[in-house]
């Protein structure tokens, strides 16, 4: 738990009552409007790259195996029909889909009851060694059935730890950083997604390109999942030399302060009033991740397959041309989550649906073209207002829960929406494709998912620069702690 001091002299962490306040570390104090969260700087980035850089090995995972599924088709179902071989490899993967709900539901709640920090440290933990069991799997040669089986058991187990790690590691971020600086620290974390992305498939394709067919099939698939074991050493290592954050350290304060029943009740909280007892916030967060998911597995999923089914490009430069816009959303990712902190949530949101429902058409239409220069154009638009999402959704979504649900409440909804909508989205555009023939789908697809989005981006309130709910505000210095309780506007 964080060393919770006084405001004074030579304090880095704090949370202060009044200018001057002379509250002993840990003791149990309840909230009282005068209350500010004085942040610790170095903690922070810690709690920052640890939470990004769980995200970093789920998309790590994901652009490893959409990248070396024909490989895995070989080694785990050799049927003798390629895409047989291929639809199998991808059923293990959607299987995980099918589990994160379920993993949100448990690491949720369990985060609210027992901490961030712990639950965090344990998905981690599951998603390592998930990822690094795969590589240690024999083939079908081998074992026969039973490497298909291990297989999905693998996926399972990262997709069940999957469902705890976006809503803990947004949370997470959310609650340490300062009011001011939300947006920018918790555009981090999909800039984590992204370089996982980016780092998976562009080990497969550089492995690809240097071993045969032969020693790709007999043991080269295996390096990339095994790499999953230190990465995960190491982001457990960070994960573990975090404190819990201010945010739930102070609500464990206050239930401490409170009767005994009051406080086994208040951390008893169930699912159902998780979902029911903050239904509109739940709603808000389904439509924002629709929008949010939607366009991320449409543009960085299924575009390359669309390219070559579709449009008859070449794979090879469909695939780094994705590369390369994930390449430039990095780049751009952290000042758009800076915009956030000053214009606000909404506008940047509101901006991306408002993108989307406009330009998903045009962009299309250049893609369609075939030649290189007009999909990277294209391309390179769709990119530029998904970053929009990418780096403003982490810390907004966190803002539409109170402290004592929010681990929870985001992890279900969060998880719902990707596993109803998110993916989903390539085989709903492909079959869409195959029923009405109209290559235009995937933009259609957008625009509805846009106005979804939209209506969430009008009924949400702005959260940029204030206080997360149920929270005291958090400020980077003593200074601005001073200043917002002289002028009346802490807590």
């Amino acid at each position: 738990m964080p060393t919770q001091s006084p405001l004074a002299p030579g304090s880095r962490t704090g949370v202060a009552r009044s200018a001057g306040a002379t509250t002993e570390p840990h003791t149990a104090a309840p909230q009282t409007p005068g209350e500010v969260t004085v942040v610790d700087p170095a903690m922070v980035k810690r709690a920052v790259s640890a939470a990004a850089l769980g995200n970093a090995m789920e998309w790590f995972d994901f652009g490893v195996y959409s990248y070396i599924a024909v490989t895995l088709g070989h080694v785990f179902f050799p049927s003798g029909n390629p895409t047989a071989q291929l639809l199998s490899t991808f059923g293990a993967f959607a299987a995980a889909f099918l589990v994160r709900p379920l993993g949100g539901m448990f690491f949720g709640p369990l985060g609210d009851r027992i901490g961030r920090q712990k639950v965090l440290a344990i998905t981690m933990i599951m998603m390592a060694a998930g990822t690094f069991a795969i590589g240690l799997i024999p083939s079908y040669a081998a074992i026969g059935v039973g490497a298909p089986i291990l297989l999905l058991a693998a996926r399972l187990v990262q997709g069940f730890s999957t469902g705890g790690e976006y809503g803990g590691a947004s949370t997470f971020i959310a609650e340490y950083a300062p009011d001011k600086k939300r947006g920018f620290l918790g555009s981090w974390l999909e800039f984590g997604t992204l370089a996982g992305y980016v780092g998976g498939a562009g080990l497969v394709t550089l492995m690809t390109a240097l071993l045969s067919t032969e020693d790709l099939h007999s043991w080269g698939w295996r390096i990339p999942f095994l790499i999953a074991g230190p990465m995960g050493i190491i982001g457990l290592y960070l994960r573990l030399r975090l404190e819990e954050t201010p945010a739930f350290a102070q609500m464990e304060k206050e239930a401490h302060a409170r009767e005994k029943e009051r406080r086994a009740a208040e951390k008893r909280i169930g699912i159902r009033e998780m979902i029911f007892g903050q239904w509109r916030a739940m709603l808000l967060c389904v439509g924002l991740v629709l929008v949010f998911n939607v366009t991320d597995y449409m543009l960085l999923s299924y575009m390359p397959s669309y390219l070559t089914s579709e449009l008859k490009y070449d794979e090879t430069h469909g695939l780094l041309v994705v590369l390369g816009v994930m390449a430039v959303m990095m780049g751009v990712q952290p000042f758009v989550g800076k915009l956030s902190d000053r214009f606000g949530r909404r506008p940047v949101i509101g901006a991306g649906c408002v993108g989307f429902l406009v330009l998903s058409v045009p962009a299309l239409l250049l893609i369609r073209q075939g030649s290189l220069a007009a999909i990277a154009v294209g391309m390179g638009a769709l990119g530029l207002l998904l970053v929009c999402f990418t780096a403003a959704m982490p810390s907004t979504l966190p803002a539409l829960f109170p402290t004592k649900v929010r681990y929870g409440s985001l992890s279900i909804g969060f998880n719902i929406s990707v596993s109803l909508f998110g993916g989903t989205t390539p085989l709903v555009v492909t079959a869409l494709i195959g029923a009405t023939g109209n290559k235009m789908v995937p933009a259609y697809y957008m625009m509805a998912a846009a106005v979804i989005g939209g209506i969430a981006v009008l009924l949400m309130s702005e959260s940029a620069r204030k206080p997360l709910p149920g929270s005291p505000p958090a400020v980077e210095t003593e200074a601005e702690a001073r200043q917002l309780v002289a002028t009346g506007t802490a807590g």
